[in-house]
Protein backbone atom coordinates (compact mmCIF):
# COMPACT_ATOMS: atom_id res chain seq x y z
CA UNK A 1 0.00 0.00 0.00
CA UNK A 2 2.57 2.56 1.08
CA UNK A 3 4.99 1.35 -2.02
CA UNK A 4 2.51 3.52 -4.54
CA UNK A 5 3.53 6.72 -2.05
CA UNK A 6 6.98 6.49 -2.01
CA UNK A 7 7.72 5.85 -5.43
CA UNK A 8 6.04 8.84 -6.95
CA UNK A 9 7.29 11.44 -4.03
CA UNK A 10 8.91 14.69 -5.62
CA UNK A 11 10.25 17.28 -3.85
CA UNK A 12 7.50 19.19 -2.66
CA UNK A 13 5.55 15.80 -1.62
CA UNK A 14 8.54 14.47 0.62
CA UNK A 15 8.65 17.84 2.64
CA UNK A 16 4.56 17.88 3.13
CA UNK A 17 4.90 13.83 4.34
CA UNK A 18 7.84 14.98 6.57
CA UNK A 19 5.75 17.81 8.37
CA UNK A 20 2.71 15.09 8.34
CA UNK A 21 5.55 12.86 10.22
CA UNK A 22 6.50 15.31 12.82
CA UNK A 23 3.22 16.54 13.62
CA UNK A 24 2.03 13.06 14.61
CA UNK A 25 4.66 12.47 16.66
CA UNK A 26 4.21 15.60 18.17
CA UNK A 27 0.83 14.79 18.54
CA UNK A 28 1.85 11.27 20.37
CA UNK A 29 4.11 12.46 22.90
CA UNK A 30 1.77 15.72 24.12
CA UNK A 31 -0.93 12.34 23.91
CA UNK A 32 1.43 10.48 26.63
CA UNK A 33 2.15 13.16 28.93
CA UNK A 34 -1.61 14.33 29.41
CA UNK A 35 -2.19 10.55 30.50
CA UNK A 36 0.56 10.50 32.78
CA UNK A 37 0.13 14.11 34.65
CA UNK A 38 -0.40 13.63 38.31
CA UNK A 39 -3.64 14.63 39.22
CA UNK A 40 -2.05 16.61 42.45
CA UNK A 41 -0.02 18.55 39.69
CA UNK A 42 -3.08 19.55 37.63
CA UNK A 43 -5.08 20.66 40.82
CA UNK A 44 -1.58 23.09 42.01
CA UNK A 45 -1.80 24.24 38.29
CA UNK A 46 -5.31 25.50 38.52
CA UNK A 47 -4.77 26.78 42.30
CA UNK A 48 -2.03 29.25 41.47
CA UNK A 49 -4.73 32.08 39.60
CA UNK A 50 -6.35 31.77 42.39
CA UNK A 51 -3.94 32.17 45.38
CA UNK A 52 -3.54 36.31 46.66
CA UNK A 53 0.34 36.02 47.36
CA UNK A 54 3.64 34.20 46.89
CA UNK A 55 3.19 32.95 50.93
CA UNK A 56 0.32 31.12 50.45
CA UNK A 57 1.64 29.01 47.60
CA UNK A 58 2.83 25.65 48.27
CA UNK A 59 5.60 24.12 46.25
CA UNK A 60 4.12 20.85 43.98
CA UNK A 61 5.37 17.91 46.44
CA UNK A 62 5.97 14.76 44.04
Amino acid sequence: MFKQFTENINANQAYLLFSLGIFFVFFIVVTIMLIRIRKPHVQYMSDLPLKDSLTDQQPFQS
